[in-house]
């Protein structure tokens, strides 16, 4: 799929699809008035009729629209597109993509997605969310990107810088949507290095007996239970110069997760090809900021295991010392992600951060608290966690903060070692999984990101086919480029 600006009349210019989007007020859009005025008329009773609906991500098709040369007007919805206007035109965009990738197409035409920047690189990463599916593997394809994809309102600058983005997300999304005998460390560290290479960042891998060397017994606990062996990566992103401190983002990469002895249902297990998603967004991360050249130094730390069940797996009641000195009482062998990023976090400790940023699907707790379509949001630095806050809110990627205090402390602390890895029984779950973090960031500003509801869809929206999401790889990518 290929990007153009459109630099010609775009209503007399021949394509194949001409997708127009247009919000409740359609009538006072230019758009809708220039394509009234082409059709003599015929748009505006076609609008008048009440058949096309302007609700947000509806997506109506005309076949052989009347003075339009274009086989197709497609028309989808943004209802009140003041209201989150980057999220409004990503899903619209999506949306009418994900409608159009049923067949082929030759040239397809987006018109009115979005006035800012910001929004149409939004709306061009959304066309390209939409037009990739998750049939991976399926003898007959169900998706099809059209050949080339031509965008007004914009200039060739935005365009593939919204390119970018949106193909760092749709990687993501790739690698979530492999199936875990073909996405375990090895493969992901080999996914990892092509795209070191193409995109220009550097990549440092941990073996098992390198990871042995530097003490991550947490990690390496982890994936005893494998015969595939654990990696650990480093990615280096030199934007700023050497001595600018770097900003650290560290990725959780259980590429499956069994539960280990703490063995979860069949139901629950059957998804757990998603839980390398936080490794995932970092390295689509890195993918977009070093193709956009962000001018900034970004160091990423990437654990990889796979979490089964063997006459070697790490067993309830064992203690383990983590690479950072503390020991830990093991009490759920299904709550793993949180001993691989421990001995992550203290490698990142060692690049000298400015600051951390975690993302792990990392709990079902959060998933009770906050549903599927918000990410939690843990920090020990409240300007950091606004600041995270804001900025995904503005790109339409929800997060929301939940309580830190120094108390839910007490229910990970250690009867044998120094901390357990769960706290007590069921309750807050999630932060008591954020407060077993804390213990290894130091005083670091950090913050801690909990993924497991959005970045994974059971089933499809209208702008997103099922499976991985790419959760957060668009507002990330857009905050260290702003």
């Amino acid at each position: 799929m290929k990007f153009e600006f459109c630099r010609e009349d775009w209503v007399q210019k021949p394509c194949d699809v001409l997708v127009v989007a247009l919000d409740d007020d359609w009538a006072q859009r230019s758009e809708f008035q220039s394509l009234d005025q082409a059709s003599s008329g015929w748009f505006r009773r076609v609008m008048q009729s009440g058949e096309v609906s302007t609700k947000p991500n509806k997506v109506s098709m005309l076949i052989a629209p009347t003075g339009i040369p274009a086989g197709v007007l497609c028309i989808v919805g943004t209802g009140n597109a003041s209201q989150s206007a980057c999220n409004t035109y990503f899903r619209a965009a999506g949306s009418a993509m994900k409608a159009l990738a049923s067949r082929q197409r030759s040239t397809v035409r987006f018109v009115g997605f979005g006035n800012s920047p910001l929004e149409i690189r939004a709306a061009i990463a959304g066309a390209l969310v939409g037009s990739q599916g998750q049939d991976l593997y399926k003898s007959e394809k169900s998706t099809f990107a059209p050949e080339i994809v031509e965008w007004t309102g914009s200039n060739d600058a935005q365009i593939r810088a919204g390119e970018i983005i949106g193909e760092s997300v749709n990687l993501a999304r790739l690698m979530v949507n492999q199936p875990p005998n073909r996405m375990y460390p090895e493969t992901f560290t080999d996914q990892a290095i092509e795209v070191a290479n193409d995109a220009g960042f550097s990549i440092e891998v941990w073996d098992k007996q390198r990871l042995i060397e530097e003490r991550c017994q947490a990690l390496l606990a982890v994936a005893r239970g494998s015969i595939r062996d654990p990696r650990l990566l480093i990615l280096r992103h030199r934007g700023a110069p050497p001595d600018s401190e770097p900003l650290a983002l560290v990725g959780k990469g259980v590429t499956f997760d069994s539960g280990g002895y703490s063995l979860k249902p069949t139901d629950g297990m059957l998804t757990m090809k998603c839980d390398m998603a936080g490794a995932a967004t970092v390295l689509a991360i890195f993918n977009a900021i070093a193709k956009l050249n962000v001018r900034r130094n970004v160091v990423g730390v990437l654990g990889l295991v796979e979490n089964l069940v063997s006459g070697d797996a790490f067993k309830l009641g064992d203690v383990l010392t983590a690479r950072s000195g503390k020991t830990i009482e093991i009490h759920n062998t299904d709550a793993e992600g949180r001993l691989v990023l421990a001995d992550c976090l203290d490698v990142a400790l060692e690049e000298k951060p400015a600051q951390i940023i975690d993302f792990a699907t990392l709990t079902g707790a959060c998933v009770v608290a906050l549903g599927n379509d918000v990410a939690g949001l843990m920090s020990n630095q409240t300007q950091f966690q606004v600041d995270v806050q804001s900025f995904t809110e503005k790109c339409g990627e929800y997060t929301w903060p939940l309580p830190m205090h120094s108390f839910y402390s007490e229910q990970i602390a250690g009867k044998v070692a120094d901390i357990k890895n769960v706290g007590e029984g069921r309750w807050g779950g999630a932060i008591t999984a954020a407060k077993f973090l804390e213990e290894f960031v130091q005083t670091k500003p950090w913050v801690h990101l909990d993924i497991a509801g959005p970045a994974f869809l059971d089933s499809a929206k209208p702008w997103c086919d099922a499976g991985g999401t790419g959760f957060l790889v668009r507002s990330f990518a857009e905050w260290l480029l702003a």
